[in-house]
């Protein structure tokens, strides 16, 4: 029978729900539970996969192709635990479902409302899939108070009723603010938020208090005395050096042990933290250091980019040096060309990650230009891997070379495929169709070339499967004219259509693929192309 865990917060948004979901996911793991994390998330978008990156960060992909908010990440780089479709669901999939069985007439002719059908929706997206697991964590977006949370709320209400006594926890974050003036900690809006929730109906069980100072002794017990709590479960978060201690910290406070304890689990298994204390180990003594240059189209905002950003400082831990990131906006090359030399000269390796749209792309192949011809380790992830194809046919005589995505064009080196081979047999899509339904989502195989340096990357492999987000393809149609510059399709698809991966064999270290490496990284697992790359970008450190 699995228990529940239901994740709230208060006071302020961006309080570290997602990241405390993943840690105490972590922590009962080492202790040989099984877990799983879901995230409920209030707008409503059917799904994040539309939304602008600058409105919410990346969308997170999983293996069966679901768009989903990036907590996901968090999860799965926390756990290993691969993220599937029935782990993230958002009201506009809940209403979405509700209407076309309305439609269909499966209620009978019953009035919908909110309560029963709304939140019946939401319990059956909470209870499913849970067989074989110890521990479900559901965090719920937003902050208590929030109109668009109240049907999520009503249903983690009804189900601590329904479920089995002792077979479900409410853990509540919330923001014990400093105030500089009165140079004290204020316990007062943790207070507020609590009788909020309270008014709800659900009583939190264990407390984690985000703050910037230690948390005094007096603190907690007046927080437990105002918020019913025991001042055990009052739990102090302070802010961490890296989000890889907090796993350690959350131990350190007895997180763990408080909700185990909420469950009546007073013999579980101490936990086994060996490899977080490796992780850290690893990011906080490091024996050298790289900087690399990510030419991107969203790097006002890192949470955009935050796999990406994770997979790195991975790959940095897998070769014990600190790996500094440098964002460039792909715009400032195309004002002034001469910045490229100037921005690039000193970085010790190049990535231009994916994207959409025309906006920076001519400057992203400045980027690629410049890694193949100072011979600088590149690595082109999605977009990054077609701008490569549109500067190697470039540089091949092919000057109009571009993507239908930017507008017609004579040369399309990349365009939309509208139908391949998978596993599961045909798959076709059309170019009209919702943007939602024109990509080609989640893992795929690839077939590697033996000889290639990225079957090397893979320890030998020639088969490999990674995930995928895109609309556009590089045209098969160039194979011969990229492969006569110097440009190798070293991964295709298992049907041969489509490629998956490109490299020049004499370049020191210049990888492109068509897939996001970054979204199967872990700490304690990184990426073989991140590890890879930062091997190659701390040779190249070497050299300059």
């Amino acid at each position: 029978m699995a228990r529940f865990i239901f994740i709230t917060g208060g006071v302020v948004s961006s309080l570290g729900k997602g990241l405390m979901a993943a840690s105490l996911a972590a922590l009962l793991q080492a202790r040989g539970y099984k877990v799983r994390i879901r995230k409920f998330d209030p707008y409503l978008n059917v799904d994040p996969g539309t939304m602008s990156p600058y409105q919410h960060g990346e969308v997170y992909v999983t293996d069966d192709g679901a768009e989903t908010d990036l907590d996901l990440g968090h999860y799965e780089r926390f756990t290993g635990v691969s993220a599937r479709q029935s782990d993230n669901v958002t009201s506009g999939r809940i209403y979405q479902q509700i209407i076309a069985r309305e439609r269909r007439g499966d209620y009978l002719g019953a009035t919908v409302q909110v309560i029963p059908h709304v939140t019946d929706a939401i319990k059956e997206f909470a209870l499913a899939d849970t067989d074989g697991h110890d521990f479900i964590l559901c965090e719920i977006g937003g902050t208590v108070g929030d109109i668009e949370s109240l049907p999520f709320m009503e249903a983690i209400r009804q189900l601590r009723n329904e479920l089995e006594p002792g077979q479900t926890l409410s853990v509540h974050v919330t923001l014990v603010p400093y105030i500089a003036a009165a140079g004290e900690l204020k316990t007062k809006p943790t207070q507020h938020s609590v009788r909020e929730l309270a008014a709800l109906g659900i009583q939190p069980d264990v407390l984690l208090c985000r703050t910037e100072h230690p948390l005094p002794e007096s603190d907690r017990r007046k927080i437990a005395q105002f918020c019913n709590v025991r001042p055990e479960a009052v739990i102090p978060a302070l802010d961490a050096p890296s989000i890889y201690s907090v796993p350690l910290q959350y131990h350190a406070e007895g997180l763990d042990t408080q909700v185990l304890r909420c469950f009546g689990i007073d013999d579980a298994p101490a936990p086994d933290l060996a490899r977080w204390h490796d992780v850290t180990e690893r990011y906080f003594n490091p024996e050298g250091e790289v900087t690399i240059a990510v030419v991107g189209k969203y790097v006002g905002l890192p949470d955009a980019y935050k796999s990406l950003n994770e997979a790195l400082v991975h790959g940095g831990m897998a070769n014990r040096v600190k790996v500094n990131i440098r964002w460039i906006d792909a715009e400032i090359f195309e004002l002034d060309e001469s910045d490229v030399a100037a921005q690039l000269e000193p970085m010790h390796a190049i990535l231009v990650p994916g994207g959409f749209g025309e906006r920076g792309s001519e400057g992203k192949i400045a980027a690629v230009r410049f890694a193949r011809e100072r011979k600088v380790p590149f690595l082109g992830i999605c977009l990054g891997m077609q701008m490569a194809c549109i500067e190697g046919a470039r540089a091949a005589g092919c000057d109009d070379a571009s993507s239908t995505e930017f507008g017609p064009t004579d040369e399309p080196v990349v365009g939309i495929i509208t139908e391949w081979m998978s596993k599961e047999g045909l798959q076709q899509r059309s170019a009209e169709g919702d943007l939602g339904g024109t990509m080609r989502l989640g893992a795929y195989d690839a077939v590697l070339a033996g000889n290639s340096h990225v079957s090397t990357i893979y320890g030998g492999k020639t088969l490999i499967s990674e995930r995928h987000r895109h609309r556009y393809e590089v045209n098969s149609a160039y194979r011969e004219t990229l492969e006569g510059q110097g440009l190798i399709f070293s991964g295709m698809s298992p049907d041969g259509l489509l490629p998956e991966i490109i490299e020049r064999p004499d370049h020191p270290w210049f990888v492109g693929v068509q897939f996001h490496p970054e979204l199967k990284s872990k700490p304690f697992d990184p990426h073989p192309l991140f590890s890879g790359f930062i091997s190659a970008a701390v040779h190249q450190s070497r050299l300059v």
